[in-house]
C-alpha cells in the first residue's frame, strides 16, 4: 500500500509499504478514504519529537472496513466507520472510567496510545491506503447512513472536533458565559465552534494569521489579531476590564508571542491575564515532557516560566490533557447527523494522499489559506 513515512525533519514521502494484516482476532482492518494533516502532526514532522523514521504519520482517519477479525462481533466488513485517535483497549481502568486517552494497556510504560504518533506507541498512522484497528468493538464509531454525504463533517470526529469541545469543556464553561480561545488552528476553530454550539455570549479568538482570524468570525466569533497589541489587554479592553469567565489554549508549546517569537508561556501567561478571576482554562494544546530542540532551556525539560502568582491570586483553575475522544464523539455525531454542527467547515483543502509532502510544507509554512487539509487515498 501507500503511506506517508516520516523520514527525517520536514521530510515525509509517499512510499509503499506492506500492507497491514489482522494480527489478534480482536482486530480490523480499514480502507481510508479520508485522513487529515493535524496541527500536531507538524511538532513530529519538524522534528521536535522523537518519531522515528520510517513510521507512518495520521492519527485522524475515516474509512471502510474491508477485513474483520473472528472475535470482532459488532463492526462489520462494509461498514464505514471513524476512529479516534486514542487507541484505547475498553477493559483497563481508565477506559473503564471513560479516560480512553489515557488507555494503560495499548502503550505498556505509560498512559495513552495512538496511532502514528511520538511517545504513543506502536501504532501506524493512517495516512495510508489501509490501517489495523485493534479492539475494533470498541474503537471503531460506526457512522450514519449519511456518512458518505457528511464524510468531510464526520472524520473530524476522529480528534479536532471532540478536542475543541474538550478544551471548553475542561475550562468548566456553562451556557451564557465568555470565552477565550487562544490559537485559531484547527482545534481553536473547533473550540469556537463548540462554544458556539454551546450557547456562549461572547467568543475570542486570538491568531496572528489574517485567513484564520477571518475563518474565526465568519463562525460567529471576534478576532483578537495580537499583531496589534498585547492579546489578553485587547480581551480585557473589550470586556470592560473584566476579562472572560473561561479560556482554551489550542496552541501548544510551541506557540509564539505578537512579535512571532517562539515563547512555549505566552499563551498560558496571557490566558491568566485575559481570565476573570475564579475563572477557568482549558489546556488542549499539546505540551510534552521533553523537548531538547526548543530556543529555551526551561521547554527543553518540559518546563515553563508560569505566571503562577496572579493565577493563584485570581483563584483560577486549569483542566489539561489529550481529548478522551469517545467520551464525546458518539454525541458529537448526533449533532452532525441532525445539522447542529458541521466542523468540516474548516476544511481548505482535499487533495490525493501523493500530495501529502507539498501539503506538509505549506501547512506547516502557515501559509495563507492553508487552514485544514484533508487526503484522500482513494482520490
Amino acid at each position: 500500500m501507500k503511506a506517508v513515512v516520516y523520514n527525517g525533519p520536514k521530510d515525509v514521502s509517499v512510499d509503499t509499504i506492506d500492507d497491514p494484516k489482522i494480527e489478534k482476532p480482536t482486530d480490523v482492518i480499514i480502507r481510508l478514504t479520508t485522513t487529515n494533516i493535524c496541527g500536531s502532526d507538524l511538532h513530529m514532522y519538524e522534528g521536535r519529537t522523537s518519531f522515528e523514521k520510517g513510521r507512518v504519520f495520521g492519527h485522524e482517519n475515516l474509512g471502510e472496513v474491508v477485513e474483520v477479525g473472528s472475535a470482532v462481533d459488532r463492526i462489520k466488513k462494509g461498514d464505514r466507520v471513524c476512529m479516534p485517535f486514542n487507541v484505547g483497549c475498553g477493559f483497563c481502568e481508565n477506559c473503564e472510567r471513560g479516560l480512553t486517552g489515557f488507555c494503560l494497556t495499548t502503550n505498556p510504560g505509560t498512559a495513552g496510545a495512538a496511532y502514528g504518533f511520538a511517545e504513543m506507541g506502536p501504532w501506524q498512522g493512517g495516512q495510508a491506503e489501509l490501517m489495523r484497528v485493534p479492539y475494533a468493538d470498541f474503537n471503531c464509531l460506526k457512522l450514519p447512513e449519511d456518512a458518505e454525504e457528511k464524510e468531510d463533517d464526520y472524520v473530524m470526529l476522529s480528534d479536532i472536533f471532540p478536542t475543541g469541545w474538550h478544551g471548553v469543556e475542561l475550562s468548566g464553561f456553562l451556557p451564557g458565559e465568555s470565552i477565550a480561545i487562544y490559537g485559531a488552528g484547527p482545534v481553536g476553530l473547533m473550540a469556537a465552534h463548540s462554544a458556539e454550539i454551546r450557547g456562549a455570549a461572547q467568543i475570542f479568538v486570538v491568531d496572528s494569521h489574517d485567513d484564520r482570524l477571518k475563518l474565526a468570525e465568519a463562525m460567529g466569533a471576534i478576532p483578537i489579531d495580537m499583531r496589534k497589541g498585547d492579546p489578553a489587554q485587547q480581551i480585557l479592553d473589550a470586556t470592560g476590564g473584566l476579562g472572560t469567565d473561561r479560556g482554551v489554549e489550542a496552541v501548544g508549546y510551541q506557540c509564539c508571542d505578537r512579535h512571532g517569537k517562539e515563547r512555549s508561556n505566552y499563551t498560558m501567561n496571557c490566558l491568566v491575564k485575559s481570565t476573570k478571576a475564579t475563572g477557568g482554562i482549558g489546556v488542549v494544546g499539546v505540551f510534552i515532557p521533553e523537548d531538547p530542540n526548543a530556543p529555551d532551556d526551561l521547554q527543553k525539560e518540559g518546563k515553563m516560566a508560569f505566571d503562577f502568582g496572579n493565577f493563584w491570586f485570581k483563584g483560577q483553575k486549569i483542566g489539561t490533557g489529550q481529548c478522551n475522544v469517545k467520551h464525546y464523539n458518539r454525541r458529537l455525531m448526533k449533532l452532525i447527523e441532525q445539522g447542529r454542527a458541521n466542523p468540516g467547515q474548516i476544511i481548505s483543502h482535499r487533495l490525493p494522499l501523493d500530495q501529502a509532502p507539498d501539503a506538509y510544507k505549506h501547512f506547516d509554512a502557515r501559509d495563507n489559506g492553508w487552514t485544514k487539509v484533508v487526503l484522500k487515498p482513494g482520490a
